[in-house]
């Protein structure tokens, strides 16, 4: 298939859509604090991972006004789990922003939507076709992938220019009418039908006979892809120390990963149990025990984008410690219902 023939791909997929498409809570309506929401919450994870958070963060911040004026602590516990922490900080900011400069008003021209902070020409996409009725696509790896594998195109898919003469090309195809069902039903095949790895159902697919890969079995070749850095591997020594009922806790520095959030108290490095107590007694903690996490001698490990963290983790009980340490020392109530803590040490925390 030609990108010159993309016209042909409307109206199967509209109706393909129409009867197949998955019953999400942001498609209830045509909300824009929804859609624009859900779409954060969905970068970088599962849909069905999505729909438990996208409910109790509607429940609680049931508008833009009641985002902007959300403290950050409760916000984060609301993120807590979904990772990548500066999506929730730029939802707010926009919020505000938007309570500022629109009223309270969720801005409905593409160009606006765009200045939002945390919001790209994906997102503006998004919810300018989907809430607004813009014919403006919204091109991810999803419609990427559909797209690579129906005109066999082997550029590769995270150059700059190349998406933006997808984007071109299929906002020159958008149907007068129903075009927030045509952003979606491209987001839709692509994920559930034309899906990763060299498995697509092409028998369920309402473009397989449009489609160069599916008819010469090429699927797999498509999409091309940049092969990606190796991750940086960092060591890191977590300590779960305790005091009376309390566990300490700290916040991270203002930059790098996880920036400002709070933490478990960790060291550079993987120490031994001599490397970890020289620490402890110079900060004026009293051990009473200490023991490595029982884990058949591996370490934890946590997945960044860019940098895989492995853990050695102890869990140390004091009998005393000195003015607090410079630490928040709470409860495990405190960390339950009221603080975030970031997915790398909640998983250190739940193993103790």
């Amino acid at each position: 298939m030609e990108q010159s023939q993309f016209g042909k791909i409307v109206a199967p997929l509209l109706d393909w859509y129409n009867q197949n498409k998955r019953c999400l809570p942001w498609r209830a309506d045509r909300e824009p604090y929804h859609i624009w929401v859900s779409e954060i919450m969905l970068q970088q994870t599962r849909v069905e991972a999505v729909i438990p958070y996208y409910e109790r963060f509607m429940k609680r911040l049931p508008s833009i006004l009641s985002l902007a004026d959300c403290e950050d602590e409760e916000l984060f516990k609301l993120w807590e789990g979904l990772g990548y922490y500066s999506r929730a900080r730029n939802l707010k900011k926009a919020a505000q922003e938007i309570c500022i400069k629109h009223q309270g008003i969720f801005p409905s021209k593409f160009e606006e939507i765009l200045t939002l902070p945390g919001i790209g020409a994906y997102t503006a996409g998004a919810i300018s076709s989907i809430a607004f009725g813009e014919p403006r696509a919204a091109v991810d790896g999803n419609v990427l992938r559909v797209i690579t594998r129906l005109t066999q195109d082997d550029r590769e898919i995270t150059d700059a220019k190349f998406r933006a003469e997808i984007t071109q090309a299929l906002e020159r195809i958008y149907p007068q009418t129903g075009r927030g069902d045509f952003t979606q039903s491209l987001m839709e095949l692509g994920a559930v039908v034309c899906v990763p790895n060299g498995k697509p159902k092409c028998t369920e697919c309402p473009l397989a006979f449009l489609c160069g890969a599916a008819q010469n079995h090429t699927q797999s070749q498509y999409p091309v892809k940049k092969k990606k850095a190796e991750r940086k591997i960092e060591r890191k020594t977590v300590l779960l120390i305790k005091y009376q009922d309390k566990i300490a806790i700290g916040k991270r520095e203002s930059k790098g990963v996880l920036s400002g959030m709070w933490e478990l108290p960790n060291l550079d490095g993987e120490l031994t149990k001599e490397q970890v107590l020289q620490w402890l007694s110079e900060q004026k903690f009293t051990v009473k025990e200490i023991q490595k996490m029982a884990d058949t001698g591996k370490s934890l490990k946590h997945i960044f984008t860019h940098i895989e963290w492995h853990m050695t983790c102890w869990n140390v009980k004091c009998e005393s410690v000195a003015n607090e340490n410079g630490y928040t020392w709470v409860t495990a109530m405190q960390l339950e219902n009221d603080i975030a803590l970031p997915t790398a040490f909640k998983k250190v925390y739940e193993k103790m």
